[in-house]
């Protein structure tokens, strides 16, 4: 249960969840913050992830391989080569209402990924990450798919993009391989996976100009966010851990000053988002859980 985004009146939340039968794989589901009622958004057919609530609050965006791969989940990715995330081709994005139906389809680029969707506080443009420039880059596009524009340039990952509160700057996370490790981000690239072992924040403007680099933290650091100031940004980061395997939540200004850390849970805590009046934080951790590697979505109160 991960990747846990609120509704734009902060009454529900759309998260993703692995099903418990074998030859399951991730879907899309919805729920009011109590945690009550719990309903399935996305079809059922292939694997799905990152869902996001449309400004309306009446539909939710999300991306899935249905129309590549049916009913059947994609193979999961050959960890003998490390931990990496696979980038599957067909992942295109979709749009539901709350109550599951599908009401239009806004990428088409089935030999790519494009995933990783959040919308703009405006209601006017999505951010997304697709491989179809050959690299794993940002793009922007307007609510139907039209008018898509390259926002990155630079060669490794960038993804997991949200837009500030007022919809003026982007938050990503990405990689800046280089040497071995960049022949080694090249291979992976052509297997469809990539490596998030060293991942930094960075900020740019909505239009993709303006690029500075938050955290210098040497570690992995992802699934960024806008506190409701538009001035700070939370973020999950395992630098802190020796071994690399501890995820903490940790809160910085966007100039990368203040670094200040949030949760000393242990295991893995990420995926934070505030409430539009930021009293609240909604976020996902391995705390308490049921077995290994089990992961929740928690909602705690936030005190400045």
């Amino acid at each position: 249960n991960a990747e846990a985004y609120l509704s734009p009146d902060d009454k529900f939340i759309t998260f993703q969840a692995h099903g418990k039968k074998p030859g399951t794989c991730d879907q899309i589901y919805m729920m009011p913050l109590d945690g009550s009622r719990v309903k399935r958004i996305s079809s059922g057919a292939g694997r799905t992830t990152c869902s996001y609530f449309l400004p309306g609050g009446d539909m939710i965006l999300y991306s899935s391989t249905q129309a590549m791969y049916g009913g059947s989940c994609p193979l999961e990715p050959d960890f003998s080569k490390g931990y990496v995330w696979p980038l599957y081709k067909g992942y295109d994005i979709y749009v539901a209402d709350t109550n599951g139906k599908v009401l239009r389809q806004i990428t088409f680029d089935t030999l790519y990924y494009d995933a990783e969707s959040t919308i703009s506080p405006k209601g006017d443009r999505i951010v997304f990450t697709s491989t179809r420039s050959g690299d794993i880059d940002l793009f922007s596009m307007n609510l139907d798919g039209t008018a898509p524009k390259q926002l990155t340039h630079e060669e490794g990952y960038d993804g997991g993009a949200y837009y500030s509160p007022d919809g003026s700057e982007i938050v990503y996370r990405a990689s800046r391989p280089e040497g071995d490790e960049l022949t080694e981000y090249r291979d992976l690239l052509k297997q469809g996976l990539v490596k998030p072992t060293k991942l930094k924040i960075y900020v740019m403007n909505a239009d993709g100009s303006n690029k500075r680099q938050v955290t210098h933290l040497g570690a992995a650091s992802f699934s960024p966010y806008w506190a409701p100031d538009g001035q700070h940004i939370i973020f999950s980061s395992n630098y802190m851990d020796p071994k690399g395997r501890a995820f903490d939540l940790f809160m910085t200004k966007k100039d990368g000053t203040g670094l200040e850390r949030i949760t000393y849970g242990g295991g893995f805590n990420s995926f934070p988002m505030f409430t539009r009046d930021g009293k609240k934080l909604v976020f996902c951790s391995n705390r308490n859980g049921s077995h290994p590697h089990n992961t929740n979505i928690f909602v705690a109160d936030w005190v400045e």
